[in-house]
């Protein structure tokens, strides 16, 4: 009796496929692995062709449920939107000892920290992360780029292009997450950098509001108005008339007419004292000759 004779059961299968995998393996990559091994074999293994994507991910949590039941030192866990099989956290101290993990850990502070700030406020330019750290960061992010925890993602649209950093999926496996949005205090993070750019959005609006004219300005520009408006009104006179015509006189006309005749009056009472002398002067001379 041959060992394919007896078919195990879909999440014996799965569970094999994740023991023996270095990296996280998604559900769809499961699938595809079923679906080509059944339309290979002639045998009973061909109805895993009809597997799905629901039946794999239902097939992994029975297979998480037994793991944890029965104490077997592993468990199931989503990393990297991925699935893969882990030590349990308490028998980490003799897996430790056994591969000779007691020293000192490659990744330094510094470069813990600027990885933080990295994936924290992906995708950044190496100036956003000086200008948080305070210091140069050139060793830092070449110690990263080579430990594969971070990449580059681009080109910023700031003076010189420079290049634009975030995490990579190593990243993610490293520190057992499944996605970014799964680090501790993003949410809060983003929240105030909105915030941040809605003040700086109405500070910019504040600034650009315009700027009232003065008020003299405003009356220069009503005085235009009037004028334009008594020659428009002489130009349909003189077309109604064929010729020039009368237009009311505004009210710098009126005061002008009146300092005329005020110029009148003075030049009448003028000669009528220079008569009066005249008539004395005669008067004096018919009494010299009596």
């Amino acid at each position: 009796m041959s060992d394919i004779d007896v078919l195990p059961e879909l999440k014996q299968i799965l569970g094999a496929m994740l023991f023996v995998a270095k990296d996280p393996i998604m559900v769809k990559d499961m699938r595809r692995v079923m679906v080509e091994v059944a339309e290979e074999r002639t045998d009973a293994a061909k109805d895993f062709a009809q597997v799905t994507e629901d039946d794999v991910v239902a097939a992994l949590q029975e297979l998480k449920k037994d793991l944890a039941e029965k104490h077997l030192g592993m468990h199931l866990s989503e990393v990297a939107q991925g699935y893969r099989m882990e030590n349990d956290v308490n028998c980490g101290p003799w897996l430790r000892r056994m591969l000779e993990k007691g020293k000192a850990n490659r990744l330094s502070r510094p470069s813990l920290e600027t990885l933080a700030i990295i994936a924290y406020r992906q995708p950044c330019v190496r100036s956003e992360i000086e200008a948080v750290r305070g210091v140069a960061v050139d060793q830092m992010i070449r110690n990263l780029l080579e430990m594969q925890l971070i990449r580059v993602i681009g080109r910023s649209e700031l003076p010189g292009r420079p290049w634009l950093y975030g995490t990579t999926q190593k990243f993610l496996e490293h520190f057992g997450l499944n996605r970014i949005d799964d680090l501790p205090g993003i949410d809060e993070l983003r929240r105030m950098e909105e915030a941040q750019q809605r003040r700086k959005a109405e500070e910019a609006a504040v600034v650009e509001e315009p700027v009232e004219a003065p008020e003299g300005a405003a009356k220069e520009t009503g005085g235009e108005q009037q004028e334009t408006v008594v020659e428009e009104k002489k130009a349909e006179a003189a077309e109604a008339s064929g010729g020039e015509a009368e237009v009311p006189e505004t009210e710098e006309d009126e005061f002008d007419d009146e300092d005329d005749d005020d110029e009148d009056d003075d030049d009448e009472d003028d000669e009528d004292e220079d008569d009066d002398e005249d008539e004395d002067e005669d008067d004096e001379e018919a009494e010299q000759d009596k």
